[in-house]
């Protein structure tokens, strides 16, 4: 029998969406299962030839993480509207594309990682590939009505992560058979791993103190100049401080004076290594983050 293909799609706002792609990539490898998972980015379906970044030098989804780099939110809510108004005002011109790549890819199974798109995703998957099952993995813990998460009407699966998100998705309509209630969000496999040394040698290794309390700071993928303020007002406090791709806030980290040590760091993929030798979170409130830092038995603060 032919391998499956399965589609995760994600795109690069903030960092869950692809985090939560990459954690189910690499349950599947690590469980073995016999599929062919495909990392999708949206963006990439919809322009494969890349033309808004050579007319503009921007990715699409660059605008929404400066400005959470900056701390710049205030507004979001309104913003989003009106972007979920022109993303109907333009749902032919994503569905021709996308039907396009579905067409050109021939997957067995497409999962949405995203929420916004997913009417134009399911009606050009089913438009050219109609017997293919499509999926919406709410990687946030509740949906935020209306057309963010779930489109009413649609026959699809939704995979839930808390019993809010179940109630809304009875509440649009969906069927039982639909819906999958599953714990929490998706996690990488490393974060349900036993730890095999002492929290004090990690943290030695890591040029920190052993003995000192630490606390642990995210904002996410692209960092946030609120680690600024934090630094500056925990002068004392042992920190480790995870920036991102945001390598100009990890420089301006590394050159404030401190009293305590401080590991700064820009992207990694082993977030759970350094969560363990934490002792407390502080970050932003991300459904992922948040499941991460409550997985590991940190007290949060947002």
């Amino acid at each position: 029998m032919a391998q499956k293909t399965i589609d995760l799609i994600y795109f690069n706002a903030g960092g869950g969406h692809r985090a939560a792609a990459s954690a189910l990539e690499a349950v599947c490898a690590e469980q073995g299962r016999p599929w062919r998972i495909r990392l999708v980015n949206l963006f990439d379906a919809l322009d494969p030839a890349n033309r808004f970044h050579q007319v503009t030098g921007y990715q699409p989804e660059d605008f929404y993480n400066q400005r959470l780099a900056r701390g710049w939110t205030i507004g979001l809510t309104q913003e989003l509207k009106l972007l979920q108004g022109l993303i109907r005002m333009g749902h032919a011109s994503l569905v021709r594309p996308l039907a396009r790549h579905w067409e050109a890819t021939r997957p067995d199974l497409v999962v949405s990682l995203i929420p916004n798109f997913n009417r134009a995703l399911f009606e050009s998957l089913k438009s050219v590939l109609p017997d293919v099952p499509f999926a919406t993995l709410l990687t946030d813990m509740a949906d935020h009505p209306p057309h963010f998460w779930m489109e009413p009407g649609q026959d699809q699966y939704l995979i839930c992560g808390t019993p809010r998100a179940v109630e809304q998705a009875r509440a649009a309509g969906y069927d039982a058979m639909r819906i999958f209630e599953v714990s929490g969000m998706v996690l990488r496999p490393s974060f349900y791993r036993p730890v095999s040394e002492e929290r004090a040698a990690l943290r030695a290794a890591c040029g920190l103190e052993p003995d000192r309390l630490t606390g642990f700071v995210l904002f996410g993928g692209q960092g946030s100049r609120s680690m600024l303020t934090i630094a500056k007002r925990l002068p004392d406090t042992q920190l480790i401080l995870i920036c991102g791709h945001n390598q100009a806030l990890a420089e301006r980290l590394r050159e404030l004076p401190t009293g305590a040590p401080r590991l700064v760091m820009g992207y990694t993929p082993e977030i759970a290594r350094y969560m363990r030798i934490a002792d407390f979170f502080i970050g932003k409130p991300g459904p992922g983050s948040l499941s991460e830092a409550v997985h590991q038995r940190l007290p949060v603060l947002i």
